[in-house]
């Protein structure tokens, strides 16, 4: 797997209906922390951070500050915008290893 360090703040996403909008900073040595803003955080809440904070595992993300504007999006879209968020602080721009993102889809 490829090793990510978070190296700047990014953002990925949009606030349009069915999207979410996902603000990454480096949280060093203070683990994952998602602060979610979403009307359907009773009914979705502990689903959408498990999404994002599986996905922040299967990138090797430990330390993370994360600020979650959640618009309806499905699993997949949250999954695509943490992949890209953390790409982006990573300042990974390249060579993208979709196989290794392909096989978290177990």
């Amino acid at each position: 797997m490829k090793s990510y360090e978070i190296k700047k703040q990014a953002v990925a996403g949009t606030l349009e209906s069915s999207d979410l909008q996902i603000l990454i900073t480096a949280n060093a040595g203070n683990g994952i922390e998602i602060d979610l803003q979403s009307s359907v955080e009773k009914q979705y809440g502990r689903r959408i951070r498990s999404v994002i904070h599986n996905t922040l595992e299967n990138m090797g993300i430990k330390d993370a500050k994360l600020v979650v504007v959640d618009k309806g999006a499905l699993d997949c879209t949250i999954i695509a915008r943490t992949v890209a968020a953390v790409h982006r602080a990573s300042e990974i721009t390249s060579n993208y290893d979709w196989e290794e993102i392909d096989t978290w889809n177990v």
